[in-house]
């Protein structure tokens, strides 16, 4: 009997959760063999280096960060804006996807190559914030305004330690958008509820 070999997936799967924890110096081929309680030796029948699998990290992250969620986003449909606050949730919730993009734009600010990646991933989500916001907004340069400050909630607020007064981050966000997304504003009660995936 042959020893069975350590998917490629798994290693990705490793090295995608060491990215999102401790950036792309914690992605080692000993820790994650360790991790995945296996010897490295069989790191190499899916992966020529480190370099290799972090190339593979980062082709993982941009399909799932954009191809799937476009997808998920089409095929559950939906207005315009409901299909914006789905790609916002799918990506920017405190779920999977969310570390791993955080940790993929530290990343970008030291490595040229990640970079590069990172604007392409965004060009897209970027696309469709245009695509959906000029549905129900006629002026280009305003779309473009408010399609900026959408991605720019989206990530920022992650970062940002400041309080609301007596309102919740959830009921701000939740303002943010009606504003954002041209639509009236919801009771605060409303707010706190409707936003998926916040506390």
């Amino acid at each position: 009997m042959g020893v069975t070999r350590t998917p490629r997936e798994r290693w990705i799967e490793q090295g995608l959760q060491a990215l999102a924890a401790g950036g792309p110096d914690a992605v080692r081929v000993e820790a994650l063999a360790k991790e995945l309680g296996v010897t490295k030796g069989g790191f190499y029948g899916s992966f020529a280096d480190r370099d290799a699998l972090l190339e593979a990290m980062l082709d993982t992250w941009e399909r799932e960060s954009t191809d799937d969620v476009l997808d998920r986003v089409e095929r559950e449909g939906g207005d315009p804006r409901t299909k914006i606050e789905r790609a916002g949730v799918l990506t920017f919730s405190d779920d999977r996807l969310l570390p791993i993009d955080l940790a993929v734009r530290d990343w970008a600010r030291r490595d040229e190559a990640v970079a590069l990646r990172l604007r392409r991933v965004d060009n897209r989500r970027m696309a469709l914030l245009r695509e959906m916001i000029g549905t129900f907004c006629p002026d280009p340069d305003e779309v473009e305004a408010r399609s900026l400050l959408a991605f720019c909630v989206a990530i920022g607020e992650h970062f940002l330690a400041a309080d609301h007064g007596d309102r919740t981050r959830a009921e701000v966000l939740a303002r943010a958008a009606d504003l954002l997304l041209d639509r009236p504003a919801r009771t605060r009660a409303a707010s706190s509820e409707d936003r998926p995936g916040r506390r």
